[in-house]
């Protein structure tokens, strides 16, 4: 009987995982391949039926959960995204570029033409898009995790969360409180150095302030990030050039809402 129930369970077949790549630097895949044990233990789970950073084998969709990263940037991003979806039972969208763009949509607020003209010989041969965008501008995303690069301990509790049909458990507080864990004493308070960390997404577990730098915001808005206030506070009292603050504010996450309104009224001169 139990050598029954064993022969039924190794019959069974496991969900299928595919991990898509957009533009973006792999970064975020690369997580994924960092979780080494966990991995392993993952791969029980799951069957990893599409995965080109790690495997050329590939099996056919549809697929129960499909990792996105990158940003749409080419007509046939835009396309190949539909596709994607149409395949996925759930859509994860992985990293600073799927979630808001990446440093790739600083092109958003100019001239991309005169970028391929700079950068090309034949500028005439380059089929790219105006702007870059987010996943969660063509298609239905059920969930974003946020990060350049991911953190992979996130990434592996929000695979867990869906396989097991739950909301993931990603913390949603601050940088300021990962500095707190690690005891760290705050870059602001003490010397005055502007920080991102009151109004960014943890997951990175401080590296920046440990290191007596300000935060970068490589995660994004943390929810309900009070970012005007912040950006009003580096004016007013750290005497921040509004230039600065709006490189900050279009780092790596240019089109996240919060960080995008911002700086777009900055560079219009609607704030301070």
């Amino acid at each position: 009987m139990v050598s029954d129930q064993r022969s039924l369970a190794s019959d069974r077949a496991l969900p299928k995982l595919a991990v898509w790549k957009f533009t973006s630097c792999d970064g975020c895949q690369l997580s994924l391949l960092d979780c080494e044990d966990e991995l392993l233990l993952l791969a029980g789970q799951l069957d990893i039926a599409y995965f080109l950073e790690a495997s050329s084998q590939v099996k056919e969709g549809p697929y129960d959960i499909s990792l996105v990263e990158g940003s749409i940037t080419t007509p046939a991003d835009a396309q190949r995204i539909l596709d994607v979806r149409r395949q996925s039972q759930v859509l994860i969208s992985i990293g600073a570029c799927a979630t808001a763009g990446g440093i790739q949509a600083l092109r958003n607020f100019a001239d991309i033409q005169a970028f391929t003209r700079a950068v090309y010989a034949h500028p005439e041969y380059i089929a790219t898009l105006k702007e870059s965008t987010p996943i969660s501008a063509h298609v239905t995303v059920d969930f974003e995790l946020q990060g350049c690069p991911i953190n992979k301990h996130q990434l592996i509790e929000v695979i867990s969360a869906f396989l097991h049909q739950r909301p993931p458990q990603v913390a949603n507080h601050s940088v300021c409180i990962e500095c707190k864990l690690r005891g760290n004493v705050c870059v602001w308070v003490a010397h005055g150095t502007p920080c991102m960390g009151p109004v960014t997404h943890a997951g990175c577990g401080a590296i920046c302030p440990s290191y007596n730098r300000g935060c970068y915001a490589c995660y994004g808005p943390k929810e309900n990030s009070n970012t005007g206030s912040l950006c009003h506070w580096w004016a007013e009292n750290l005497h921040v050039e509004n230039t600065l603050i709006i490189e900050n504010l279009r780092n790596f996450n240019p089109l996240a809402p919060a960080f995008k309104q911002e700086s777009e009224g900055r560079a219009d001169g609607d704030s301070d």
